[in-house]
């Protein structure tokens, strides 16, 4: 199984990025897909899951209006898009999975993780 996240970078406030998670290992439709973002010194928080296939999109309240996940089966990849972006989203994003999830905003029932990639907004 491995789990994979790129389009990090370093943005300015108001900007916009793009995240993606390419999933190998398993039967990627069978799988909740979720992002969760950790910042220095903080917890891992959830942001926003695609449940399994046919699945629906659900995000945390603090992002919420501003990020979109989206998900492509046929590529076994999710996607984070990321809009009026602040230094307060500055973070390690994570992308992580678990096969028929319900539970998406819980850290600990997700049983595949990327390793992350940083996201660093400047005012």
């Amino acid at each position: 199984v491995q789990v994979v996240e790129s389009g990090g970078g370093l943005v300015q406030a108001g900007g916009s990025l793009r995240l993606s998670c390419k999933a190998s290992g398993f039967i990627f439709d069978t799988y909740t897909m979720a992002w969760f973002r950790q910042a220095p010194g903080g917890d891992r928080d959830f942001l926003a899951a695609y449940t399994y296939t046919p699945g629906s999109p659900y995000y945390s309240d603090s992002v919420k209006g501003r990020f979109t996940i989206s998900r492509d089966d046929a590529e076994s990849a999710v996607y984070l898009q990321m809009n009026s972006l602040t230094p307060g989203d500055t973070a390690v994003y994570y992308c992580a999975g678990r096969r028929f999830l319900l539970d998406y905003e819980n850290t600990r029932k997700y049983t595949d993780w990327g390793r992350g990639t940083q996201v660093t907004v400047s005012s």
